[in-house]
C-alpha cells in the first residue's frame, strides 16, 4: 500500500482536535512513506493534510473539478494537480489511484465518498481497505446508525467487517496494511 486516498472536510470543524488529528495522520503517513491522493483543496482539513505532506517532501496528488478551480480553492502546491470536468470524474479517479481509503471528519461530500467506497467494496468493483478516522468520536453516531441498519436487515454483516474504525492513525494504517481482499475485484 503506497497511495492513500483521504476524504475530509473543506472546513476545519469546531475544536482544535480535528486539525491535530489530521496532522497526526499525516505524520504517520510520512513515516511510512505513503503518498496522498485527495480532493486538491487548499482549505479546511484538506489543506492541512496536503500542507503537512508537502512540507515533508511527499507526493500529493490532488484531483479537482474545473468548477472548484474557478472558485479558487485548488491547492496549487500539489505534486500533481489533476483537473477533471465533474465531481463524478473526481471521485472515480480518486478511487482508482488510491490503494486504500481513509475518511476523516468532514461534511456531506466526505460521507458521500465514504458510502460510495463502501458500496464499491461490497459489490467487488474494488477490493481495497477503507477506514474511518474517528477523531474525537466524530463518527460515533454514524456507526450507531450503521449498526441499526444492520439490525433492521438493510446491511450485510460483512459491511461492518469491511470498515476499519479507530481514532489512532497507527492502528488505522497497520490494519490497512494487513488488509486481505476476500475476492477478486471486478474493476
Amino acid at each position: 500500500m503506497k497511495k492513500i486516498t483521504v476524504y475530509c472536510g473543506s472546513r476545519k470543524g469546531e475544536g482544535p482536535f480535528y486539525e491535530a488529528g489530521v496532522r497526526s495522520l499525516a505524520l504517520e503517513m510520512i513515516k511510512r512513506d505513503h503518498s496522498l491522493v485527495y480532493g486538491a483543496g487548499r482549505v479546511g482539513l484538506m489543506g492541512v493534510i496536503a500542507d503537512e505532506m508537502l512540507q515533508a517532501g511527499k507526493e500529493v496528488i490532488g484531483i479537482i473539478p474545473q468548477k472548484l478551480v474557478d472558485r479558487e480553492v485548488a491547492h496549487r502546491g500539489c505534486t500533481d494537480l489533476v483537473i477533471v470536468e465533474t465531481m463524478r470524474d473526481r471521485k472515480w479517479l480518486m478511487a482508482e489511484k488510491g490503494d486504500g481509503f481513509i475518511a476523516l471528519p468532514g461534511g456531506i461530500g466526505t460521507l458521500e465518498e465514504l458510502f460510495e467506497i463502501m458500496t464499491l467494496n461490497q459489490l467487488h468493483y474494488i477490493q481495497k481497505p477503507l477506514a474511518l478516522y474517528n477523531v474525537n468520536g466524530y463518527y460515533d453516531k454514524l456507526l450507531d446508525f450503521l449498526k441499526h441498519a444492520m439490525q433492521e436487515g438493510f446491511l450485510y454483516p460483512e459491511q461492518e467487517e469491511l470498515l476499519i474504525v479507530s481514532d489512532d492513525p497507527v492502528e488505522i494504517l497497520d490494519k490497512m496494511s494487513a488488509y486481505k481482499a476476500k475476492g477478486q475485484a471486478d474493476w
